[in-house]
């Protein structure tokens, strides 16, 4: 049996940073003073576990509004204490007082309110800090890392600093006033490895201060359970790895990698709030990894929400999210299509989908007006006429291999005239989505439910008609599947055998789709 292997997964402030710059707070350059700033002294310092003065320290001091909003300094001195001359201003100061002995543990000290209109001195003592004490229920658990957050906002603008540690021996304390009510976050989020499953034991508040010592002792009870399935639709094996992180905020999460067909399970704490799932397939010299994520997953104390990435039926899928990109859009005389094809069987969308062929074909009025090739289900046309028509858009892929690959075909119908702006196109979907074992395959000779859902403008009311048919031979010949209760019945073929699907869909204001998705699945 393979063990996982354990890595980090980084939310960083800003997306282009790098792991390093993810790991500290956005960094400000300190202007010089000019003649009409007002600046103070201020002397900051450190002093050990022992109250005795210590060089061994990181500290930083970031401006937060004032005639310092733009400053950042990291001073060091190796007596212990530093002394600065600042403008005055707001400022948000950190410092990790970092141990003497291997295993003593970091004491992080933060001061999110530090006011310099006089000359002032802070003394960051390690004596005040308090342990951090987050532990997962399960006894033989080991910790692996964390991170410590601290944003702090005022007067308009936002500052944070952070810290990545150990899961186990941080002891940390604020600093200083309280700032305003409610300006200050703090979130702590610790990882551990279990003997079965891992742990993303999160916890975020809103006050004024930072935290001085922290206890969580959840019990199994009151963790919810997040788990990854990973199919293997072409038995060709190899490890792929899962992630979770949580959704808000800047932030640490936790990777495994492990054999598929398999699971990864995670247990994680509902007070963090939502969470995101991420599984990446296993890559080869030919094919690169194929990332698929389900984002902002809500999540329950002793409720188990389980994603299954890769498997089969591959088809089209909308984005159900509110406010999501369209996947078609007409802008003046110009028509976009950006639709995932080949969406896993839970409607994942791959990073890089895997195919052999792909094309796109766009006719106005009968009339080929362009052809697009690679790229499934993405594709730009120029129209060069503002007039109605009448446009046929059609998108095919073909993946898999052997006698036995797939072909998905999605064939929309419409009447599209010039826009004045961005404008959606009434395009719609039709998703099959039967129980699978891992390896993308339905018990032979078995009668097999299959859930059938429309997306997009035909969703629920706007559906005028819709008819599926199955197929067990290739799409050689179809049988009609009525659709009862939001479902058909397919009675599966004998060992080895596909079966395929096609839907024909008329939404109310008459645009249609024909879509195909050959040998959809196979039956074992």
């Amino acid at each position: 049996m393979i063990r996982p292997r354990k890595g980090s997964r980084i939310r960083p402030a800003l997306p282009a940073l790098a792991l390093a710059a993810a790991l500290t707070a956005t960094a400000f350059t300190a202007p010089p003073a000019t003649a009409q700033s007002e600046t103070f002294t201020l002397t900051l310092r450190h002093l050990d576990r022992e109250g005795a003065p210590t060089d061994s320290y990181s500290t930083r001091v970031v401006g937060v509004s004032g005639a310092g909003e733009a400053v950042e300094e990291r001073p060091h001195d190796a007596s212990g204490t530093v002394t600065l001359r600042l403008p005055k201003g707001r400022y948000l100061l950190d410092s990790q007082l970092l141990p003497e002995s291997e295993g003593a543990g970091v004491d992080w000290l933060v001061q999110p309110r530090l006011d310099l209109d006089h000359d002032t001195t802070v003394t960051l003592d390690a004596r005040t800090t308090s342990p951090v004490d987050v532990r997962p229920p399960e006894a033989g658990a080991r910790p692996e890392h964390a991170m410590s957050f601290v944003e702090v906002h005022h007067d308009g603008r936002t500052r944070s600093a952070n810290l990545m540690s150990s899961a186990d021996g941080l002891r940390v304390a604020h600093v200083g006033p309280a700032a305003e009510a409610g300006s200050v976050t703090a979130s702590f989020d610790a990882y551990w490895i279990g003997e079965r499953a891992d742990y993303g034991l999160g916890y975020r508040f809103t006050s004024g201060r930072a935290l001085t010592g922290f206890a969580r002792r959840p019990a199994a009870g009151d963790l919810a359970t997040l788990k990854v399935c990973a199919a293997d639709r072409g038995a060709t094996g190899g490890v792929g790895s899962a992630a979770i992180l949580p959704s808000e905020g800047t932030t640490v999460g936790l990777g495994a990698q492990f054999a598929r067909p398999g699971t990864a399970t995670f247990h994680v704490t509902p007070e963090r709030g939502a969470w995101d799932l991420s599984y990446t397939t296993p890559g080869t010299p030919e094919t690169p990894p194929n990332r698929y994520e389900a984002p902002d997953l809500p999540v329950r104390a002793g409720a188990t929400t389980t994603h299954t990435f890769d498997n089969a039926v591959l088809g089209p899928a909308l984005d159900p999210t509110p406010g999501a990109a369209p996947a078609g859009v007409r802008d003046g005389d110009r028509l976009a299509l950006d639709v995932p094809l080949l969406a896993d069987g839970e409607g994942h969308t791959p990073s890089a989908p895997v195919f052999r062929s792909a094309t796109t074909t766009l006719h106005r009025d009968g009339v080929l007006v362009g052809t697009h090739r690679g790229d499934p289900g993405r594709a730009s046309f120029t129209l060069g006429t503002a007039a109605q028509a009448r446009y046929r858009l059609t998108a095919t892929a073909v993946h898999g291999t052997g006698t036995r690959a797939g072909r998905t075909t999605a064939v929309w119908t419409f009447d599209s005239a010039a826009t004045t702006t961005p404008t959606a196109l009434p395009l719609s979907a039709v998703r099959f989505t039967p129980a699978l074992d891992l390896a993308g395959t339905a018990p032979a000779g078995a009668e097999l439910r299959v859930p059938v859902t429309v997306q997009g403008p035909a969703a629920g009311a706007g559906t005028r008609s819709l008819r599926v048919r199955t197929s067990v031979g290739g799409g050689g010949t179809w049988t009609e599947a009525p659709v009862v209760n939001g479902a058909v019945v397919v009675r599966n073929p004998a060992a080895g055998g596909t079966v395929s699907f096609r839907a024909t869909l008329t939404d109310a204001q008459g645009n249609t789709l024909d879509q195909t998705l050959g040998n959809a699945y196979r039956t074992r």
